[in-house]
């Protein structure tokens, strides 16, 4: 058993994320963020929105996601009660209307099931009913896959810490599109998100370099490689 709200904050702070970028990672709210956060599961939409947000949540923050529904679901979710249904004896035409009549109720019922299926379905697999279902962005980058927006991309962190250092950042490849280009003076940090990224630095060891959360020391060299996996020098 653990504290799912604290966990969360706790694991949000070391890596100096803000609600706005997380919103950009995890197409979630940041007042939803804010109530996973405070376990206020109250004033989210609805128990499924609440397991699907933890767990992306949890994956942004390079955590597994899996803990935090066993634990919501051990701790806040409500059981189904059952209930025993008495019957009794009626005339044959009242007995024909009630028939007709609970026959339309579970239609009804199937209905609205079958609708509650398509939505929670098109949340979680990338269908275009993402603009009707509370807490999702209305765009999603191309490429994603809902529910585990971060898997396969780079976080990269950059902080200049012992001076100050020029630094450039490009998509993909030394040719690709430029995402950043000048001087990181002391104190001064950066974030970017990719599926790949270049990074050139003047003077390396000015810097400190976390990815995906974690920190990273650079190897040899000014110009380098960024993966989900590793930061490795870059060959010409």
């Amino acid at each position: 058993m653990f504290d799912i709200g604290t966990t969360l904050r706790d694991a949000r702070t070391r890596q100096g994320f803000d609600f706005p970028e997380l919103e950009q990672l995890t197409k979630i709210r940041p007042k939803y963020l804010r109530a996973l956060e405070d376990e206020r599961f109250d004033i989210l939409p609805a128990p499924t929105y609440v397991k699907g947000f933890l767990r992306s949540y949890a994956e942004a923050l390079g955590l597994d996601g899996q803990p935090f529904v066993d634990e919501y679901n051990s701790r806040f979710a409500v059981g189904e009660e059952e209930y025993t249904i008495k019957t009794r004896r009626v005339p044959t035409r009242r007995a024909e209307r009630s028939g007709r009549e609970s026959r339309i109720a579970v239609l009804a019922l199937l209905g609205i099931a079958i609708l509650t299926a398509l939505v929670i379905a098109a949340w979680r697999f990338g269908g275009t009913g993402d603009q009707n279902v509370p807490g999702l962005a209305l765009q999603r980058q191309q490429g994603a896959v809902s529910g585990t927006h971060t898997r396969g991309h780079v976080r990269l962190f950059v902080r200049a810490v012992s001076g100050s250092s020029w630094m450039e950042v490009r998509s993909g490849s030394m040719s690709g599109r430029s995402l950043y280009s000048g001087t990181l003076e002391q104190g001064q940090h950066k974030r970017f998100v990719g599926r790949q990224l270049q990074l050139t630095l003047a003077r390396p060891g000015n810097v400190s370099v976390r990815l995906n959360g974690n920190r990273v020391e650079l190897p040899a060299g000014t110009a380098f490689v960024v993966t989900s996996r590793r930061i490795a020098r870059a060959t010409s």
